[in-house]
């Protein structure tokens, strides 16, 4: 049986989290909570703590380390907080993530960034990161904080155009949130153990879980091809 080859397949497009994935700042994060933890009566944690319980939407990691709710005052008081603490703090792209970035241009693969960060904050630590011009799309958030990525994911491609297809779209994070928001919009998430969740935290039937961004790029690609060969049998 012979197939048509007159429609030539969509490209691939990767679309990178910031905390976690790209930016390598799990550390960042603990020192930056552990400054704002003592205000509500709450005890400074380890890595292994932040990573076990770490959760989205974020009031709900504070409710679970403080085994208390917070109320919205108490919740926008402490994220002012962390996020001040956390700008202090010099940023570090994942070791070899501009290499990969690199390497995927070259292939012809377009590659956006979507984050939970504040907007301004995030094209502010891209440029100082230096991957701009790697990214066609920058979008942080916007609204108000505390939320799910699942919408703005949904915004973010609409917003790369037409050219995008969802079933071409490789998402990579490193939290249960980015693979719920992947699968929303039809889009292949894939997650690695190297960013604020533990692994044990990051299982989900269906949802590859792999160690380095490298393998996360790998699988992502292996896996979007072979839909598209099986698809065009």
């Amino acid at each position: 049986m012979t197939h048509s080859t007159s429609t030539r397949p969509t490209a691939i497009h990767v679309v990178w989290d910031w905390n976690g994935t790209l930016r390598d700042d799990l550390d960042d994060h603990v020192a930056a909570l552990n400054a704002t933890l003592p205000a509500l009566g709450g005890t400074p944690v380890s890595r292994e703590t932040y990573r076990a319980e770490h959760r989205v939407p974020i009031p709900r990691f504070y409710e679970a380390l403080l085994g208390r709710p917070i109320s919205e005052a108490e919740w926008q008081t402490s994220d002012a907080a962390f996020l001040d603490a956390l700008a202090k703090r010099p940023v570090r792209l994942r070791t070899g993530a501009r290499q990969l970035m690199l390497r995927l241009r070259a292939r012809g693969l377009g590659q956006s960034l979507l984050s939970l960060a504040p907007h301004d904050v995030l094209v502010r630590e891209v440029a100082q990161a230096g991957i701009g011009g790697l990214l066609t799309r920058v979008d942080g958030r916007t609204s108000t904080s505390g939320g799910t990525k699942g919408m703005a994911l949904a915004a973010h491609l609409q917003a790369l155009g037409d050219h995008i297809d969802p079933a071409r779209t490789l998402v990579i994070g490193d939290s249960l949130d980015d693979a719920a928001a992947a699968r929303a919009v039809g889009a292949y998430p894939v997650l690695h153990t190297g960013g604020l969740h533990c692994a044990e935290r990051l299982t989900v039937p269906g949802v590859p879980l792999v160690h380095t961004l490298d393998d996360a790029v790998a699988s992502g690609i292996a896996a979007l091809t072979h839909q598209q060969l099986t698809a065009a049998a």
